[in-house]
């Protein structure tokens, strides 16, 4: 199975290239203290506004307070994909829930949800962002936990749907006729089933995630100095 995927995925060359280019990304972020060229927080007013190449030192310049700009742009890919991907991760995982909860229970539940859903729709969502950061410590998790917790509402609706149509499959009944609980059904057998979608949102959440952090950070209630952040 994971050969014929990754056979696959090597025939598909958008795909690569996308993985090469995240996949460097990635390194960048994570080796960022063996290959930054410069302390992404040391000050030299002398050296502001440096152009690019005008420097060995600074291949890619200074702004306006003399920092290292390549240097910045390394150590701000930690902290935005460390945002991408704990919010993410919390997105998915409380979209995940409510919708497999509201799709199979149905009902009651079923319509408390959702209308709890719809509510949260109706505000938009850098202003719910604005307002839950105003009262947490502007600390790395915080402001993933924040960005996770008010972005979750569109996955949750892509699930039901996806859960709705599931659930009328002949497995599910078989799974019912055979005494499996809702539990059991909800995680060993729709989850599964669902993962496409999941994943599709998934990996959009990421890069929403990082404008998210944007956002807030141009406003003041994001990531502190020193840190950077590619927003």
């Amino acid at each position: 199975m994971q050969s014929r995927v990754w056979r696959r995925f090597r025939r598909h060359r958008l795909a690569l290239a996308g993985g090469l280019v995240v996949a460097l990304l990635l390194a960048a972020a994570l080796f960022a203290p063996l290959i930054a060229p410069q302390d992404p927080t040391l000050l030299d007013t002398r050296l502001r506004f440096l152009a690019p190449f005008a420097d060995p030192a600074f291949p890619l310049g200074t702004d306006e307070l003399g920092r290292d700009t390549l240097s910045r742009l390394l150590y701000g890919g930690r902290v935005s994909l460390t945002v991408g991907v704990v919010a993410m991760l919390t997105t998915v995982l409380t979209g995940a829930l409510v919708g497999i909860l509201a799709g199979y229970l149905g009902g009651f539940v079923d319509a408390l949800l959702m209308r709890f859903v719809d509510t949260m729709l109706c505000f938009p969502q850098v202003f719910l962002l604005l307002v839950v950061a105003a009262f947490v410590p502007p600390t790395l998790v915080s402001i993933s936990l924040v960005i996770g917790l008010t972005s979750w509402m569109e996955v949750s609706r892509i699930v039901r749907a996806e859960i709705l149509q599931l659930k009328e499959q002949d497995f599910i009944a078989a799974a019912r006729a055979l005494g499996a609980s809702p539990a059991r059904i909800m995680v060993k057998e729709l989850l599964p089933n669902a993962a496409a979608p999941i994943l599709v949102a998934a990996t959009l959440k990421v890069a929403s995630a990082v404008l998210m952090e944007s956002y807030i950070s141009y406003l003041g209630y994001g990531v502190q100095p020193p840190l950077a952040s590619w927003g």
